[in-house]
């Protein structure tokens, strides 16, 4: 039997087998371009496009109120980051340049700073947009995207934002709050307006890096963890699953994450320290459900496409037994990756199943 979109990741995330494991991009894409050469691949071998190919196979689509607030200057988003672009050679990543809040001395500074609204977005618009969306098949749709901490630093500063834990933590709560405030409203708003309709929402904040997390596990239970804790519990409330983002080697902070009220756990950087597949599912997966995993930081972009190939099969097989597992590379794809890899992941995924 040949399921839906929907019922294809709703069945995964019931820890159920399915017709073929669910396939998602979350927190990733294809940067442009390796899309370019895969584009060039896909129409010289198989005479389609790449949303072609890519259609029938993504499970998981976004979908999100239409923005309406003041008119935002070019490089800017609605907390007041501004971002230019930094080239890497093939093309260029939008890199921060501006912390509005980098100088900030007192608790009136940071209630001084223009902050943004939950008005500024159009809730009205979103049954119609879902509508759209589900026109021709049903797909799970996800909202996006509540990083709090990310957020936070992005407006303070990343070196800042750990000086304030320490030396200014009245700062870092006050910048916190305020970004926590908004995501709950926003996120009340959102889902209450296509009751039903939204099967997860995207949270996140990178904790870890590539040899253990980037602050101890204690001060992240103490001042990260309580915020996440808030949001979540306004995401199950209106009966959507929580899909919680964190490159690096966070294993550690596992047992934080199930207590604090996620269900999936998103990235999957196996390339990173202790961070083990079979390891994790052993030791979390009656409990949790894993998106991501194939390399975009060794296999995809260095590998063979057999090499591709065979990390596919390992994970489907590890993390898919039983359900529980929705494939896809664990961050962008990068300029440069072999686009005869890019058609390995997704054609293994497509046509391979765990076995038993």
């Amino acid at each position: 039997m040949t399921l839906s979109h929907r019922e294809r990741v709703k069945l995964a995330l019931d820890h159920q087998t399915t017709d073929r494991i669910p396939i998602a991009m979350v927190c990733a894409g294809i940067n442009r371009p390796a899309q370019v050469a895969l584009e060039e691949l896909l129409q010289r071998e198989r005479g389609i496009s790449v949303a072609e190919y890519l259609k029938p196979l993504i499970d998981v689509i976004g979908a999100n109120p239409p923005y309406t607030g003041p008119a935002l200057a070019a490089g800017t988003d609605c907390w007041g980051v501004h971002r230019s672009p930094v080239s890497y050679g093939a093309d260029a990543y939008a890199e921060i340049d501006h912390y509005p809040l980098g100088s900030a001395q007192t608790l009136a500074d940071i209630a001084a700073h223009d902050w943004p609204s939950p008005d500024w977005f159009d809730y009205e618009a979103l049954p119609a947009l879902v509508k759209q969306l589900q026109a021709d098949e049903p797909y799970c749709l996800m909202f996006s995207n509540a990083n709090v901490f990310e957020c936070s630093w992005y407006m303070r500063g990343f070196e800042q934002a750990f000086m304030d834990l320490i030396l200014a933590p009245e700062l870092f709560h006050a910048i916190m709050g305020r970004v926590t405030d908004f995501f709950v409203e926003f996120l009340h708003r959102s889902l209450s307006a296509v009751p039903g309709e939204i099967d997860l929402v995207f949270t996140a904040d990178d904790i870890g890096g590539q040899n253990g997390l980037l602050l101890s596990l204690a001060m992240w239970e103490e001042h990260i963890k309580p915020y996440h804790v808030r949001i979540n519990e306004v995401i199950r409330e209106q009966g959507a699953k929580v899909i919680y983002h964190s490159d690096g080697s966070v294993t550690e902070a596992v047992p934080g994450l199930l207590d604090m009220g996620i269900d999936v756990l998103q990235a999957l950087q196996f390339d990173a320290a202790n961070m083990d597949p079979a390891d994790l599912k052993t030791r979390f997966g009656d409990k949790l459900c894993f998106e991501g995993g194939v390399s975009v930081q060794h296999t995809l972009p260095w590998g063979t496409a057999e090499e591709v190939v065979a990390e596919v099969k390992h994970l489907i097989d590890t993390l898919g037994q039983g359900g529980g597992y929705i494939l896809g590379p664990s961050h962008a794809i990068q300029a440069g990756t072999p686009p005869e890899n890019i058609l390995a992941m997704f054609d293994t995924a497509a046509g391979y199943y765990p076995h038993g």
